[in-house]
C-alpha cells in the first residue's frame, strides 16, 4: 500500500482522509498547511508547513516515503505579494501567478502539475476512500417533492453554468426563482446571504422552500477541490429555510456522512445525489 501524503487545508475533509487511512492502515504523512489545517491533525504523523513553502513541503514529504499525494481542505486564495516562500516555492511563484489569472482550476492543476514533476502521483479524496462520494438517491429519509425537484434542476443548471466561467459550484433556487450563486465568499457565505433574505422570497422552518446544489465545475480537476458538503452545509441550509441538498451522484463528498444524514432528518432536510440523466 503506498504512502499518502496529505496535504491539509481546513474543514472536515482532511481529517476524513486520516481517519479512513488510520481504519485502513494505510502509512499516512500530513503536511498541515499553517493558518489553515485544523488542530485535530496534528495527532497524525507529519509537519506544520507554510502555503509557499513548496521546497520544504516535497522535502518532508520525501523523507517521510510518500509515493502519493492528495491536496484536500480549504484554502483561501492567497495574496501573493504577502507570500514568503522558500527557494522551490519562489521558483514556481510566477508560474502559479499567472495561472491564477486564468481562475482557481487553473491554479489547482498548476500546483498538482508541481508534484508531479517530483514524481508523486496525485489522488483525489474520492480515490483514497471511494464511501466519500454521495450516491444517487436519498441520504436520508426525506424526499424531494415535486417542486422541490423542479428547483433542484434548475439550481444544477445553474451551478454548472457557473463553473464552466470557473466562478463558483453552488446555486440556490426558490419556486424557480435564483436566490444566490457562490462565488469567492464560499458556500457558507453564500447560505448566509439567503438567509437574510425575505421570507416571502425563500422557505422557512415552518414551510421549507428551495434547494441547494452543488456540481463540479466542467474544466474541473476532479483530483481536488471538488464540491463537498457536511453537516454545517446541512445546519446553514435548514437555517436559509431550504427544503434540501443536491448534488451529481458520485461527484458530490460528503463529510460525516452518518452524521448529515441524521441532522438532515432531524431538520426535515433532505439530501439527494442525482444521476446525470435526472440532473
Amino acid at each position: 500500500m503506498k504512502k499518502l501524503g496529505l496535504i491539509a487545508g481546513g474543514g472536515g475533509l482532511p481529517r476524513e482522509i486520516a481517519e479512513h487511512c488510520r481504519r485502513t492502515g494505510r502509512p499516512l504523512f500530513v503536511v498541515r498547511l499553517r493558518g489553515f489545517a485544523g488542530p485535530e491533525l496534528a495527532a497524525y504523523p507529519g509537519a506544520e508547513i507554510g502555503l509557499a513553502e513548496l521546497g520544504r513541503c516535497i522535502k518532508a514529504l520525501k523523507a517521510a516515503g510518500c509515493e502519493t499525494v492528495c491536496l484536500a481542505g480549504l484554502v483561501a486564495r492567497p495574496d501573493f505579494a504577502a507570500l514568503k516562500p522558500d527557494l522551490r516555492g519562489l521558483a514556481a511563484l510566477p508560474g502559479a501567478i499567472a495561472a491564477a489569472r486564468k481562475g482557481d482550476d487553473a491554479l489547482l492543476r498548476f500546483l498538482l502539475g508541481e508534484f508531479e514533476k517530483e514524481g508523486f502521483a496525485v489522488e483525489g479524496a474520492q480515490q483514497v476512500t471511494a464511501d466519500l462520494a454521495l450516491g444517487a438517491g436519498p441520504l436520508g429519509r426525506i424526499r424531494p417533492d415535486a417542486d422541490a425537484r423542479a428547483d433542484a434542476a434548475r439550481a444544477l443548471e445553474v451551478a454548472r453554468a457557473l463553473g464552466r466561467l470557473d466562478i463558483g459550484q453552488a446555486a440556490v433556487v426558490c419556486r424557480g426563482l435564483v436566490l444566490a450563486v457562490e462565488a469567492q465568499e464560499g458556500t457558507a457565505g453564500m447560505l448566509d446571504r439567503v438567509a437574510g433574505l425575505p421570507e416571502a422570497l425563500r422557505g422557512a422552518a415552518h414551510a421549507r422552500a428551495g434547494v441547494l446544489a452543488k456540481a463540479p465545475k466542467p474544466i474541473q480537476e476532479m483530483r481536488v477541490d471538488m464540491p463537498t458538503i457536511g453537516p454545517d452545509t446541512v445546519r446553514a441550509a435548514a437555517a436559509a429555510g431550504l427544503a434540501g441538498v443536491v448534488g451529481e451522484a458520485g461527484r458530490l463528498l460528503i463529510v460525516e456522512r452518518d452524521a448529515v444524514a441524521a441532522l438532515a432528518d432531524e431538520l426535515g432536510l433532505f439530501v439527494v445525489g442525482l444521476e446525470p440523466a435526472q440532473a
